[in-house]
């Protein structure tokens, strides 16, 4: 006899963080994080902040996979959610319902969320700006989900084309939404040290007339190129 499927698979617990590493994530930008992590860790292009001016966010991440035309898992992650809290909410990419609207989202905050990810599409724009919880999302589209599930809560979901897991840190600005495996956050801390440095540089050569960059310089003046 085959055993009934569970509607909710829900992990157990999460390694955390450390908060005081997130807190120096907060106010940095996406592309400095993505050259301090080697070119790489945005979620897809599509998935962009949803209210102008409302597109800045820091925290860590708490998944949920809801499948297309759901939000079961969503509504169950919202439970277990704590100040500073991200939630990151996989949809196959569905574009024909939205997972969410501003009712879900003002309970989110209520538990002290302080962004929502998801590769599908949301509803209720301008309940979404008021609710004030920086939404990203591919689009917006007033068909509602069902709540039937199934769906997982806290396992590791892939949204955007890159692999995303409870405990995560996630940036979101104008430009998108970065991921930063937890693992990996001192590392990427300490290179944004060297990434914010070299920009700051750059920039000012850049406002004081610079007009190539000195390795192309070096380049085009080597026996490396050839000219036609």
């Amino acid at each position: 006899m085959i055993d009934e499927a569970p509607i909710l698979t829900v992990a157990r617990s999460f390694e955390r963080p450390p908060a005081e590493l997130v807190e120096q994530l907060s106010g940095m930008l996406t592309s400095q994080i993505v050259d301090a992590m080697g070119g790489s860790g945005a979620l897809d292009w599509r998935i962009k902040p949803i209210v102008p001016g409302q597109d800045r966010f820091c925290g860590v991440a708490r998944t949920s996979d809801c499948g297309p035309c759901d939000n079961l898992a969503l509504m169950a992650s919202i439970a277990d959610c704590q100040p500073g809290d991200v939630l990151v909410t996989a949809t196959a990419g569905y574009e024909k319902a939205a997972v969410t609207g501003d009712l879900t989202l003002g309970m989110a905050r209520n538990q002290g969320v302080v962004g929502f990810v998801t590769d599908g599409m949301v509803r209720d724009l301008e309940g979404i700006r008021d609710v004030g919880v920086p939404c990203f999302a591919r689009g917006l589209v007033p068909n509602s989900p069902a709540r039937s599930g199934p769906g997982t809560v806290d396992l590791p979901i892939v949204l955007g084309d890159l692999v995303v897991r409870s405990g995560d840190v996630v940036v979101g600005d104008p430009d998108g939404v970065v991921i930063v495996p937890r693992e990996r956050l001192a590392q990427v801390v300490e290179a944004l040290v060297q990434v914010r440095a070299a920009e700051a540089e750059t920039l000012q050569k850049v406002q004081g007339g610079l007009t190539v960059f000195p390795f192309m310089a070096e380049l085009l003046a080597s026996g490396r190129v050839r000219r036609v």
